[in-house]
């Protein structure tokens, strides 16, 4: 089945949410090199709408809003394309993992582990993990296929079926 370009373009777009999740693990690259730093930045580059739409909500509930939103008017949407649908839900599990991890890093492993190398190691690893992760859904959603991810995929099929 040929998916339509509209359908892979915003496949696409759908997969900088996660991408926009994973700013706070990207202050290590504080430390690194002035050109890395400038290539992450212009990576972020066409998060900063969905960043500008969450802190426009108050009291911090932006994300949630986001969230919710997405989770009922694209993925319980029946009407909404099936290739659309998987993609959201693929990108919303990314980010609950994105936002169990952050609570574990930046709540908990941050103040005993703040300023040595594990810290940023790990916080460094997180982020070119799902970097690698977003290009991948990225070339496969721009190819017209459905990106799978080991065990989030098969979560998204069990739950849209």
């Amino acid at each position: 089945m040929l998916i339509p370009v509209w359908q892979r373009l915003l496949g696409v777009l759908i997969y900088m949410l996660p991408w926009s999740d994973t700013a706070p693990f990207a202050q290590s690259l504080n430390e690194a090199p002035e050109i890395i730093q400038i290539l992450f930045a212009l990576l972020y580059l066409p998060t900063y709408p969905i960043v500008i739409l969450e802190r426009a909500m108050p009291f911090g509930l932006g994300s949630l809003v986001l969230f919710i939103a997405l989770f009922l008017a694209v993925i319980r949407n029946p009407k909404v394309p099936y290739f659309l649908r998987f993609n959201t839900l693929q990108a919303l599990l990314l980010s609950i993992v994105l936002a169990v991890l952050g609570l574990g890093f930046f709540g908990i492993l941050q103040r005993p582990l703040e300023g040595l190398l594990i810290f940023s190691t790990l916080s460094t690893t997180v982020l070119i993990a799902i970097l690698v992760i977003v290009i991948f859904a990225l070339i496969e959603c721009l190819r017209g296929r459905e990106p799978d991810l080991p065990g989030i995929s098969q979560a998204v099929r069990m739950q849209l079926y």
